[in-house]
């Protein structure tokens, strides 16, 4: 019964310290609720995880002309406000499928330090969506609302939609994920913070799963 008592305590004092150090981390945080805390705290341990794993996947492929033009796409904002992707000839364009309750949603950062450091030459678009478990069930709104204030994001977010394969994909992600229309790719996102390079040419480059880091040095030396 003592070595009962002692251990319950034991687990109780790092229940209780390890929600002080959640709290300490997320201190400038704004709107979050404790499990969105709580991932954003683990995160750094939770990619090293996937680092030691080996779960991450890419798939590249160079110079395979679409059968139909990437800057035919067009898309929605959360603002309602309609982007052409004919802007983006002659940049990189970087698609990530995003959400706000995810074991990746502290990729928010990285993604932001990198449109920061790459602006000129590279667009950023994240296309939130509830496809994986129910991650995302923030309304346009919320999300715009809660990536700002938490992750200072101010590359364009896509109105929330379906990413996955099935009735409703949006048209980027049927663009993405279909070889009859970007030349060679049918991989769809694996789970949130997927993200496909299409190079300054509209040419599909490559597929990342969502325990590549934006930030990661595998990462920038695919965007030189």
């Amino acid at each position: 019964m003592r070595k009962l008592k002692r251990f319950l305590f034991v687990i109780l004092l790092l229940a209780g310290l390890f929600a002080i150090w959640v709290e300490v981390a997320n201190r400038n945080s704004k709107n979050m609720t404790y499990r969105q805390k709580i991932l954003k705290t683990i995160y750094p341990a939770f990619m090293w995880l996937n680092r030691v794993t080996g779960k991450r996947q890419s798939t590249m492929q160079q110079d395979k002309i679409p059968p139909m033009s990437f800057y035919d796409l067009r898309v929605t904002l959360n603002n309602g406000k309609e982007l052409s992707f004919a802007d983006f000839k002659g940049k990189k364009v970087l698609l990530v499928n995003t959400a706000s309750n995810c074991g990746y949603t502290n990729q928010y950062t990285d993604l932001q330090k990198l449109y920061e450091q790459e602006k000129q030459g590279l667009v950023i678009i994240g296309f939130p969506a509830n496809d994986f478990l129910e991650q995302e069930k923030g309304s346009d709104d919320q999300i715009a609302e809660f990536c700002k204030l938490n992750y200072g994001v101010s590359f364009p977010l896509a109105k929330k939609s379906i990413v996955i394969k099935g009735s409703g994909q949006n048209a980027v992600y049927q663009w993405l994920t279909d070889p009859a229309k970007n030349g060679w790719n049918d991989k769809q996102p694996e789970w949130n913070f997927s993200k496909y390079l299409v190079d300054e040419n509209g040419l599909l480059k490559g597929y990342y799963s969502p325990s590549y880091s934006p930030m990661g040095k595998e990462f920038l030396e695919a965007l030189k």
